[in-house]
Parts: structure tokens; sequence; C-alpha cells
């Protein structure tokens, strides 16, 4: 992989990762609080209609956002054309759920106090699609900075508006409306930055287009639902299985995970442009920029999961309180997922910059159905770890799959790039758990095994290190321009 290019990926990595760390802060401590304000039961309820507000907007996408980028960085003369069609499309899309939302909304959640939030839902899951629309737009033109800028910008109005709202009136529905404001300042502001591409937008409408895009984009949009459903249906069924407080506990488990699951995303962003030009090029340039944004995923992963395996009740203390302990468990078991979870989403990257993203669709299906099993399966018997549980396993046998159906189309290697980074993951996790042993804050324990495992990556000489130290430096002004 030659300087230019793993220059343009750093750039792309620094700029959303600084966005999304940035503003998932920001909605990370609302969420801390919120949790703390509204107690179990209402947190549960407001999480399930969160998890309802991200279904309706993965169904208002279907892969269209992932099929805009991808086309956009083949096709920069298409943009207009693709963004125009792209968001009349979802418009009508929108509408449709907001119709269905309205006709069947009572019978979506045997939870009253959720029941009360979906008109609210319907707010958050439309500025969310849209907003996704005009990211996608800021990826295909590789202008991730603005991206960064409407996610921090989106996060801020929801801390704000939620530590405000919750301050004065302690409900569930108080946290929705601050989401619904913080989302629809982040549509304002993308679609304003993007507004140049948004002139003659009926005239820019292309019925062929239109035709093109359903076709291609369904297979990933697939893939999509399926993310979807492995992070929100465990939160439905525990929703319709159990009851609203343990609804809350096991969302509590799971909003740390999901926060961390956001680091796979984004460095399979940053490489996918880079992916998608290499794609059409004979040679081993594909091969190994892949193999790169692979080992970089793992990178991050090991210490993550080693980390929140074994520090998993300090951390659920540290964060909640005591009233959230028995949720402990079912973050550990997460936490355990995330080895499997991180490498995906830059595989099913790799297949759709080949265009093969048909060989998506048993990988689909094997999630969506899987995950109701395991779930039916377990949560009967144990509750809120059943859950956790089915979403472990589930993971483990998917992800075998997508491996196959890549190496199919791209055949590669990844054990030489594991050996030292898991060498150092075990030096990290035998000092934090004797650490532990000593009662050691977590926060203390956090910071030193972090430092552990990058010192002896560094003494390992471990190369994928380099790629993070680009990022570290920042965009450096000819990557800017």
């Amino acid at each position: 992989m030659d300087e230019s290019t793993t220059q343009k990926i750093a750039k792309n990595t620094f700029w959303l990762f600084g966005g999304q760390i940035t503003g998932r802060i920001l909605r990370a401590a609302i969420i801390i609080y919120a949790a703390r304000v509204l107690g179990a039961a209402s947190w549960g309820a407001f999480s399930y209609a969160l998890s309802l507000a991200a279904f309706l907007t993965i169904f208002s996408d279907f892969g269209i956002n992932a099929l805009l980028t991808r086309e956009g960085v083949k096709n920069p003369e298409l943009r207009r054309h693709y963004l125009s069609t792209s968001l009349i499309i979802k418009l009508v899309m929108i509408l449709v759920l907001v119709i269905f939302v309205f006709i069947f909304g009572d019978r979506l959640t045997n939870l009253e106090e959720a029941a009360a939030l979906i008109p609210i839902v319907v707010f958050i899951f439309a500025f969310d699609s849209l907003r996704d629309l005009g990211t996608s737009m800021a990826r295909a033109t590789e202008r991730m900075h603005l991206e960064a800028i409407v996610n921090v910008v989106t996060n801020l109005f929801i801390a704000v508006f939620g530590f405000i709202f919750l301050s004065y009136y302690g409900t569930a529905s108080s946290l929705a409306w601050a989401y619904a404001i913080g989302t629809g300042a982040g549509l304002v502001i993308i679609f304003y930055i993007f507004r140049e591409y948004l002139v003659g937008l009926t005239k820019n409408f292309d019925k062929q287009l239109a035709k093109k895009i359903l076709t291609s984009a369904w297979p990933f949009g697939l893939l999509g639902l399926m993310g979807v459903i492995m992070i929100n249906t465990d939160v439905l069924m525990l929703g319709w299985l159990t009851s609203a407080e343990q609804t809350g506990l096991y969302s509590a488990a799971q909003k740390p995970i999901q926060l961390l699951y956001l680091a796979p995303s984004l460095l399979a962003a940053a490489f996918f442009p880079t992916l998608t030009r290499f794609a059409k090029e004979t040679g081993d340039g594909f091969r190994n920029v892949f193999e790169k944004g692979l080992a970089a995923t793992y990178i991050v992963a090991i210490p993550l999961t080693i980390g929140g395996v074994i520090l998993s009740a300090p951390i659920v203390k540290l964060l909640y309180g005591v009233a959230y302990m028995d949720s402990a468990t079912s973050f550990a078991i997460l936490a355990a997922s995330m080895l499997v979870v991180f490498p995906a989403t830059l595989i099913a990257n790799g297949i759709f910059a080949h265009e093969k993203q048909k060989n998506l669709i048993g990988y689909v299906v094997l999630g969506v159905l899987g995950n109701i099993f395991f779930n039916l399966l377990f949560i009967p018997v144990w509750g809120i770890e059943g859950s956790a549980l089915s979403t472990l396993i589930n993971q483990i046998i998917i992800n075998v799959y997508l491996w196959q159906q890549f190496n199919k189309v791209s055949p590669f290697s990844m054990l030489t790039h594991l050996k030292k980074m898991a060498v150092a993951g075990i030096i990290m996790g035998f000092v934090i758990f004797m650490l532990n042993s000593f009662a050691t804050p977590v926060l203390i324990n956090i910071l030193l095994g972090g430092l552990v495992y990058i010192l002896s990556l560094r003494l390992l000489k471990e190369p994928t290190l380099s790629i993070f130290k680009k990022i570290l430096k920042g965009p450096t002004k000819a990557a800017i321009e």
C-alpha cells in the first residue's frame, strides 16, 4: 500500500473517528445520565422505542446510502443524479413507513410507556434517515470532515437538550424529544452543506437510475437490516418476552458495546473508497489494502474484548451504579462478541466493493433467523444473559460463513497478522486481571492496560501501528488538498 493511499485512508479515518468519538462521548454522557434518572423500567421503554426507530431507518434506506457512496466514488459526474434520485426514493419510503406506523403503531409494543413514544419516534427515524443520506454524499466526495461536523453537532444538540429536558421533566418522552431535535439539527446542516447538489432536484431525478439503485442496493440493504436486527432484536424480544425492567438492564449492558461496534464501521468506511478503486484493478492492490484494514480492526478488537470481559462488573458499576449490576454478565458476553463482529463490516464492504453483494444474502438470512431462533431458545431460560449468549453464538456461526464467502471473491490471509497482537493482548489481560484482583479503580486499570498493550505492540514491532500513527498526526495540508 503506497504512501498516498495510506495517507488518504489515514485522513478519512481521522475525521470519521474524530467526529464519531466526540459525538458518541456526548451521546454516552446523556445515555448514562438518562439511565440513572429514568430507572431501569423507563429506560427500557425508551430503549425499545429507539430500537424501533432504528428498524424504521434501515427500512427507509435498504442499501441506498452505501450505493450512493460507491457510485459517487466511481462516477463523480453522476453525483447530482444519484443524490436527487436517491433522495426522492427515500422520501417515498419514509412516507410509506410513517403511514404504516400511524395505522399499526398501537400493535408494535406491549410496553405502555414505549407506545406513548412512537409518535416522537417517527420524527427521529425520518430525520436520521435523511441525514444518513447526506453523510453518504460526504463519503462519496471523500470529505469526511463534513460528516464529522454533522455528527458532533447532532450529538451535541441531543446531549444539551437531553440534560435540560431530563432535569426539568425526568421522563422518557422528554428524552425522545431531545433526540428528535438533535437529529433534526443534523439534517438541516448536512442538507445546507450539499445544497448545490439539490438544485434541480426533480430535474435530476432519473427513472432508469432509480431502477438501477433499487435493484443494486437491496442485497446490501439486507446486510444493513441484518445489522440492525442483530443489535435491536434482542431489546425488542426482551420487551415482548420479559419486562421493561429486564429490557432496561440489557439495554444498559448493550449500549457501551454498541458504541464500541462503531470503531470497525468507521475503519471500514475509511477504507471503502480505496477498496472500491482497487477492486476495479488487477494485481495485489486490493488484497494488500484489505489485509491492512482487517489488521487494523483486530488491533482494536483484541484489547476491547479482553478488557470488556475481565472488567465487566466494575465497568457497569462505574457507568450506571449498583442498581444495574445484574447486567454485568450480559456485558461480558457481549464484549466477547466484539472479536467476532469487528472484522465483519470490512469483509462485507470488501464484497460490496467487488459488486458481489448477492453473496451476502445467505449471511443475512442466517443472521436474522439465527438471532430470532436463539433468542426464543435462550431468553425464557436465562433471561438477559440468554439474549447476550444468543448474540455471541449467532455471530460466530454467521461470520464463519461470511469469511468463506469473501475468500471465494478475493482470497486473503490473516493468521500472520494476528500473532503479535494476540501476544500483546494476553500480556495486557494478565496485567488488568491482577490489577482488578487488587481492587484497582477501573479507570486506572483501563489506562494502564491500554499502555501495556501499546508498549507490547511496539516491542513486538507490530507494523499495523503505523496506520494509527498517521491517524493521530491528523490530516496534513497535502492530504486535505
